[in-house]
């Protein structure tokens, strides 16, 4: 008994490995576009933040102290003075047409206000239409006003004869200590990358399970497969499903080893968690688009329900926006998308190197996901069985 219902997957599986041979969707969506997105979003972000992002600088006073300000600016890997305005207008302008992500404003007579101790107003004005870029800039000209006016501070208290440990004490009474955790370059590529191209793999994934299941019905191939399986949707399934299973896993384990091998992105849980979240992600997001499609047996629905969970997903993640910070009804939903789970799983284990005991509930979630089928297999087996397809 047991020979022969391993005879059938395997029959069923040589079936789809032809079918997939003959239908080029599977390439693209099983091997080139996940390549494709794997390449691309690491290179885009190779460098690990942004650099030269350009700014300006409008320059009333035109001294030496606000020249060496705009140099300071200049010299920092985030920001690139790309030009100089002779007003503020016209820095503004160049602002709100994307030319600049932000200029810094000298007023006439900085300098000479600065040295006498005056409190001269200077002014740095940035776009947060993109949050990234905006952030960055902000540092790099809130960090040039502030050194530029130490600066200044400086040269006043030693010409009135402070020492450098008075002069210390007074410019920066309190010294930080700053340590990053985790990921101390703070470099874009390791926290973004690890999100969105596990969710694009993951969204093919969806996809590309949920049209393979309803193109049986598509083409009236269904009753065939069907017969191949002995009537049990538990066997057709598990033959069908198998082939594409082991390439989506030499995909991802592919995509691991480049992102942590490679590139090196710092992984303390080590290679074991990491293989077994690889595993763990591809059976969860298999299990789930054959759920989708036994809840809607239809090739348009199932894909459009797959698709619009995937979406969701880059939101739900919480790398975006942090879901502990979402309503609460959000936060109960994001627990519904395998995303979250593997991301968290990730964060934990992966990321942090704890144990695998302080992500059990995730672990059971993705199994879940993984064995969802089971609740829809009769339903499928009615599908294949009875419905016709319909355009």
């Amino acid at each position: 008994m047991f020979a022969k219902i391993i005879q059938r997957i395997a029959s069923i599986s040589l079936r789809e490995c032809r079918r997939m041979k003959e239908n080029r969707i599977y390439l693209f969506s099983m091997i080139v576009f996940p390549i494709f997105v794997t390449l691309f979003f690491t290179s885009l972000m190779h460098e690990g933040q942004p650099q030269d992002m350009p700014v300006g600088v409008v320059d009333l006073d035109n001294s030496a102290t606000t020249r060496k300000m705009t140099r300071m600016l200049d010299s920092f890997q985030s920001s690139k003075v790309v030009a100089h305005y002779p007003t503020f207008d016209a820095a503004r302008l160049a602002m709100q047409h994307n030319e600049i992500y932000g200029f810094l404003y000298f007023p006439k007579g900085t300098t000479a206000q600065l040295l006498a101790s005056r409190q001269p107003t200077v002014s740095y004005y940035y776009s947060y239409a993109s949050l990234t870029a905006g952030s960055l800039v902000f540092k790099d000209l809130k960090t040039v006003a502030t050194l530029g006016t130490a600066g200044v501070g400086k040269s006043v208290m030693t010409a009135k004869g402070h020492t450098d440990a008075q002069i210390t004490a007074f410019l920066q009474p309190i010294a930080i200590d700053l340590h990053p955790v985790g990921n101390p370059w703070l470099n874009y590529n390791v926290y973004l990358s690890t999100m969105l191209v596990p969710t694009c793999l993951l969204l093919f994934i969806f996809l590309i399970t949920a049209y393979s299941m309803g193109s049986e019905l598509k083409m009236a191939t269904a009753k065939e497969l069907y017969a191949r399986g002995g009537g049990n949707p538990f066997i057709f399934v598990t033959g069908k499903m198998l082939p594409q299973t082991i390439i989506w896993l030499v995909i991802m384990l592919g995509y691991l080893y480049y992102t942590f091998g490679v590139l090196q992105f710092p992984h303390p849980g080590g290679w074991g968690s990491i293989l077994a979240l690889g595993v763990l992600a591809v059976l969860a997001a298999q299990g789930f688009g054959v759920f989708m499609f036994g809840l809607f047996p239809s090739m348009r629905m199932a894909m459009s329900m797959c698709s619009l969970w995937g979406v969701l997903s880059f939101s739900m993640v919480g790398t975006a926006f942090p879901t502990l910070a979402m309503d609460p009804a959000l936060q109960s939903m994001a627990q519904l998308f395998p995303m979250r789970h593997f991301f968290i799983i990730y964060e934990i284990v992966v990321f942090g190197g704890n144990g695998w005991t302080d992500v059990a509930l995730n672990v059971a979630a993705l199994t879940f996901f993984a064995c969802a089928p089971v609740f829809v297999m009769l339903r499928i087996g009615k599908a294949y069985r009875e419905y016709v397809y319909m355009e």
